[in-house]
């Protein structure tokens, strides 16, 4: 009898990878970007650097999300997972761009904290066992809340726009996800997988005739670009500068050991330390490859969880043709022009329904929770209090210390933490006499993290039903 290949190892046709590929790339193609234009303009460089950064990032963007669903040796989760620059370090490497250090200082510090992440990520594969069916659905569901804002933002024409908010960007909006959901409902199987794709595409097709976008920067772009090490000059290694973004690593370790604890409930694939150790150390290597080739830190993208989700399209090899869709945009500048004149609304239609998917897979980890007779209810209510307070009053901690900012400012990670410690406190510490209902989440605790036998086999089911 021939044994199947795992959903994860399966290899569908090659007209199908490349549509479900380019279907990922769009779903994160604009918060790629983002992180080099964020950091560059505030450091005011020239367009040609501007762009050099942009092209630079979309390369290590690529080999990153190589490495981690094809893997080799001990790095590489395995699984659907798409790599891009994360946004927490934005705020740390501002600051040491504009204070003196410039890019040679962001870069020796990037280095230093990849190195850091490669050693920890054994110390953080062993810490699964405190991530219960209670802390992986309250991360879960707070990911995709704290990415709302941003399909929100992008809905109304993107954060600083001078149209933002204006009626004919939010009916645009509007469109491109009742278009997803069209597809979704009433099209053939293949087609109501790419409803994203199609999605976009269709917007598109609406946004050029009625101005909403220019491609002029198509015409600007060079053909062929290739990034060189150390491009802007040799590393420095301040110690400032490396502490920041060591506080950086710690928080993208947390954020990505949610996304692929998620990708893995998703996929039926359950996540193991050694499995979540080699995710991670696939994490610090690409931010070492980041540092030097004139990039940035790397992790694990939430929004592609969301699309995971969605589309119940589970091949890691779909996601691999996605990071080798970004190889050829950061060596050919012209392509990656045309995929960044998509207007925002375009994409945040389809972000909405993305980043929904996402918490709504949340909520269904934890309907397998047992809520009476203890305080799990008390662990997620105020797990996702602490880390909706930055996504909802962005400036709540401007007077504390830096490094304060840096993990709690990133709604994931300051949800994570809290919901970890407090699962610790009511459910792994000695319980009160008569309590008995902390013990069975303490077990849940102790046998790695994650549900097991039918009831990991019904949350899955459940998520495979999911929109």
């Amino acid at each position: 009898m021939t044994q199947t290949a795992h959903p994860v190892d399966e290899v569908p046709p090659a007209r199908h990878l490349a549509a479900f590929g380019l279907q990922h790339v769009l779903a994160m193609y604009a918060g790629a970007v983002a992180v080099p234009l964020i950091v560059g303009g505030a450091m005011k460089l020239p367009p040609a650097d501007l762009a050099y950064l942009i092209t630079a990032d979309l390369l290590v963007c690529g080999i990153a999300t190589l490495i981690q669903c094809i893997g080799f040796w001990r790095f590489g989760v395995r699984l659907p997972i798409m790599q891009g620059c994360t946004f927490a370090a934005v705020s740390p490497m501002v600051l040491i761009g504009t204070t003196g250090g410039g890019l040679p200082a962001i870069y020796g510090s990037v280095i230093v904290a990849g190195l850091a992440i490669v050693l920890l990520a054994p110390v953080f594969g062993r810490l699964l066992r405190f991530f219960p069916p209670l802390v992986t659905g309250t991360v879960i569901l707070i990911i995709g809340i704290s990415l709302l804002p941003v399909a929100g933002n992008w809905a109304a024409g993107g954060a600083g726009s001078a149209d933002f908010g204006e009626p004919k960007n939010l009916a645009l909006a509007a469109f491109v996800l009742a278009t997803v959901l069209g597809v979704q409902r009433f099209a053939p199987a293949f087609l109501s997988r790419i409803a994203v794709l199609i999605g976009i595409v269709a917007g598109l097709a609406v946004a050029v005739p009625f101005g909403f976008t220019d491609f002029g920067g198509v015409g600007e772009a060079d053909w062929l670009g290739i990034s060189t090490p150390f491009h802007f000059g040799a590393p420095a290694f301040e110690f400032s500068a490396i502490v920041s973004m060591l506080v950086v690593a710690l928080v993208t370790m947390t954020e990505t050991t949610g996304d692929l604890i998620a990708v893995g409930e998703m996929t039926e694939r359950k996540v193991e330390p050694r499995s979540l150790a080699d995710g991670l150390r696939a994490d610090g290597l690409s931010t070492v490859l980041g540092g030097v080739f004139n990039t940035f830190p790397y992790t694990a993208y939430a929004q592609n969880v969301g699309l995971v989700g969605m589309t119940r399209v589970r091949s890691r090899w779909v996601v691999a043709t996605a990071g080798g869709i970004l190889v050829l945009l950061g060596l050919l500048p012209k392509l990656g022009a045309v995929v960044a004149a998509i207007p925002a609304p375009v994409l945040g239609g389809a972000g909405l329904v993305m980043f929904g998917t996402v918490a709504a897979s949340g909520l269904r980890t934890l309907t397998e929770v047992d809520f009476k007779g203890n305080n799990n209810l008390t662990v997620v209510a105020v797990s996702v209090a602490v880390g909706m307070l930055p996504v909802g009053v962005p400036t709540v901690y401007a007077k504390f210390p830096d490094w304060f900012q840096t993990v709690m400012n990133s709604g994931i990670s300051a949800g994570c933490l809290t919901a970890i410690v407090l699962n610790l406190l009511f459910n792994h510490l000695p319980a009160r006499a008569g309590s008995g209902a902390a013990d069975a989440d303490s077990d849940a605790g102790e046998t790695g993290g994650l549900p097991r036998g039918g009831v990991e086999e019904g949350v899955e089911k459940s998520r495979e039903e999911t929109v």
